[in-house]
């Protein structure tokens, strides 16, 4: 069954801050094969003008995959998270995130469309630090796959 579209522009309370720690950048940055020092050593991100580490590009995904979770665990939309794919992410920094952020995301449903039986969501999620300061915005593209037929 097709996603309700009256869905479109929802939006879902901010999360919780989410405290980014060095050592799970650190972690990020070797699970995805980047060894640009700004990313573990504090002197080096320093001498590029941040005040600490900053984090791989990608990292933030794991935030706002985890606010997404407000969209794709609410009953009244009824996604069968267990049909779903990630078709697509991206992301549009207004500066890097950094160890010792403290992330809250506001996620809202951007679009809800259905190709050949696939409903494709997406969904926004604006990244603010604690102060309110917009930090990046990313767009994420779920598709639930059409259920096979008996």
């Amino acid at each position: 069954m097709a996603l309700d579209q009256s869905f479109v522009g929802r939006t879902y309370p901010p999360t919780e801050p989410y405290e980014v720690g060095r050592e799970k950048i650190r972690e990020f940055a070797e699970a995805v094969g980047d060894a640009n020092p700004a990313y573990t050593d504090r002197e080096t991100a320093k001498a590029l003008g941040h005040p600490d580490v900053i984090a791989p590009p990608t990292f933030v995904f794991s935030v706002t995959f985890r606010a997404a979770g407000q969209v794709i665990a609410d009953p009244q939309l009824g996604l069968d998270y267990s049909r779903v794919v990630h078709g697509d992410q991206k992301f549009a920094y207004s500066r890097p995130v950094r160890a010792g952020d403290r992330l809250s995301v506001t996620s809202t449903i951007e679009a809800i469309k259905s190709m050949a039986g696939n409903d494709i969501l997406d969904i926004r999620g604006e990244v603010h630090d604690e102060a309110g300061e917009h930090v990046v915005t990313t767009w994420i593209k779920l598709v639930a796959r059409a259920a096979e037929e008996a």
